[in-house]
C-alpha cells in the first residue's frame, strides 16, 4: 500500500477556459500545469487562472509534471450532435491519448469529461478507448452520464464524467438538486432543492450596452431586426422555431426539420433536425449553452439574444472571469467549458475521499457504469451498455447505481 501525498496537486489537459481548473482550485487543489493547442483558450487559462498553462499539440508523448490528479475533456466536436459527426475525425483518438497519459504518469486519481455523444461514437469505441487502458492500469473507475442541473448548474446540460482511483474507490457525487423539463430530470429525488433557473442565473446584470466590452465584459448585444426582430417577438418563453409559422422558419431549419434520427445517431454527420433560435424559460434551467448559445438563445423578457456574459452566468463562470478572443470565439470557449461548479462537487468530493485514500497493489475494475438518465436506452446504447457488461462485467446499469 502506497500512502498518497497530502497536497492535492492537479495537471488539467485539454484545459480549454479553464472551468474544470477553476473548479479544482474552488475545492483546494493546486493547479501546477495546464496544456491545450487552442491560443485563444491558453490566453484565457492565462489571464484568469495563472502562467502555469502551456500551449501545444497534445500527444502521448507530452511531459506532464507529477499530480496527485490528472483532469481533462478531450475536444467532443468529433462525436458531438451540435456539430460534425466524423469517424474519423482525430479529435476522437484523443480519448486514448488522455487514457495513456493517465496510464504512463499514474496520479492517485483522474477525471474525464465529455458530450454524451462520447457513448455511442463508433459504437462505443471511445468508451473503450478510456476505459481499457486505465483499468489494465489498475484504476477503479465509475462512468456516468449526468445532468448538471442536478448538481446546482441553472443548465440542462448532460454530459459523461468519469472518476479514477488508483487501486482505491472514489466515490461518485450524488445529486444536490431536482429538476424538470428535460428527459429524464425529473427521476432524480424531487425533495432535493430546486436547480437554479435561468432568472436565478442572470439576476442582477445591467442593461447590456450595444457596444463591446459592456459592463460586465461580455454584456452587450446586436439589436435585431426584419425577421430576426418577428421571429423574437412571435416566440414565448419555452418556444421554439417549430412554433412559428413556415414563414418565419430559417431556411437551415426548413431544410432540416424532416431530417429522420434513427438509434440515437443522425442519419448525416450534420445532426437531426434544430430548434432553431429559442426563447429560454425563466423559472427553469437553460437548455444546453453551446457555442452558438448567442446566436441561437433569445433572452426570457427581452427580444434579444443572449449576452456572452449571460451564457457565461449559466455556465457558472463569475462576472470577473474574462475570455479572450472574437466574440465569436468567446462563445465557443464558454460552449466548450465544464461548469466551474460542476467541477466543485466533482473536486470537493474527491478531495474528500483523498483524505483517505491509499493506493492498493490491486486490479482495476468498473465500479458503475450509467450511460443514461432516462428508464429506457436507445438500440444505439444498449448495444454499447451490454458490450461493456459482457467485458467488464458490471451490472450496475440502473439509474444512480
Amino acid at each position: 500500500m502506497v500512502a498518497r501525498d497530502p497536497d492535492n496537486t492537479v495537471v488539467d489537459i485539454f484545459c480549454g477556459a479553464g472551468g474544470l481548473s477553476l473548479g479544482f482550485q474552488r475545492a483546494g487543489f493546486v493547479a501546477v500545469a495546464a496544456f491545450d493547442h487552442h491560443p485563444m483558450a491558453v490566453e484565457t487559462y492565462r489571464a484568469n487562472l495563472g502562467t502555469h498553462v502551456f500551449q501545444q499539440e497534445i500527444t502521448e508523448e507530452t511531459g506532464v509534471p507529477l499530480a496527485t490528479t490528472i483532469i481533462g475533456g478531450p475536444p467532443c466536436q468529433g462525436f458531438s450532435s451540435a456539430g460534425m459527426r466524423r469517424p474519423d475525425d482525430s479529435r476522437n483518438s484523443l480519448v486514448a491519448c488522455f487514457a495513456r497519459i493517465v496510464c504512463s504518469n499514474r496520479p492517485f486519481a483522474f477525471v474525464f469529461e465529455n458530450v454524451e455523444g462520447f457513448l455511442t461514437a463508433e459504437n462505443g469505441m471511445r468508451v473503450f478507448d478510456l476505459l481499457r487502458p486505465v483499468i489494465a492500469a489498475g484504476y477503479c473507475v465509475h462512468v456516468r452520464k449526468v445532468n448538471a442541473a442536478h448538481y446546482g448548474i441553472p443548465q440542462h446540460r448532460k454530459r459523461v464524467i468519469a472518476i479514477g482511483g488508483l487501486g482505491w474507490h472514489p466515490q461518485f457525487p450524488r445529486p444536490t438538486h431536482s429538476a424538470t423539463g428535460a428527459p429524464g430530470a425529473d427521476l432524480v429525488d424531487s425533495s432535493l432543492p430546486s436547480a437554479p433557473s435561468v432568472a436565478d442565473a442572470i439576476a442582477g446584470l445591467p442593461p447590456p450596452s450595444l457596444d463591446p466590452p459592456g459592463i460586465p465584459p461580455g454584456h452587450h448585444y446586436r439589436p435585431l431586426t426584419g425577421i430576426d426582430l418577428e421571429r423574437a417577438q412571435a416566440l414565448k418563453p419555452g418556444q421554439t422555431m417549430r412554433d412559428l409559422p413556415e414563414e418565419l422558419w430559417h431556411d437551415s431549419y426548413r431544410r432540416r426539420a424532416f431530417r429522420r434520427v434513427m438509434d440515437g445517431t443522425p442519419s448525416d454527420r450534420r445532426g437531426g433536425a434544430p430548434a432553431g433560435v429559442k426563447r429560454l424559460l425563466p423559472a427553469a434551467p437553460s437548455k444546453t449553452i453551446t457555442g452558438g448559445a448567442t446566436a441561437e438563445f433569445l433572452h426570457p423578457y427581452e427580444d434579444r439574444n443572449l449576452t456572452i456574459r449571460e451564457c457565461a452566468r449559466i455556465q457558472t463562470f463569475p462576472d470577473d472571469f474574462v475570455f479572450c478572443g472574437s466574440a465569436s470565439e468567446q462563445a465557443q470557449l464558454i460552449g466548450n467549458a465544464v461548469p466551474p461548479s460542476l467541477a466543485t462537487v466533482v473536486a470537493r468530493q474527491l478531495a474528500a475521499d483523498l483524505q483517505h485514500a491509499a493506493t492498493e497493489r490491486k486490479p482495476g475494475e468498473l465500479l458503475s457504469f450509467i450511460p443514461t438518465l432516462s428508464n429506457g436506452m436507445s438500440p444505439a446504447l444498449e448495444k454499447v451498455a451490454t458490450k461493456v457488461r459482457r467485458e467488464f462485467g458490471r451490472r450496475q446499469l440502473e439509474l444512480w447505481g
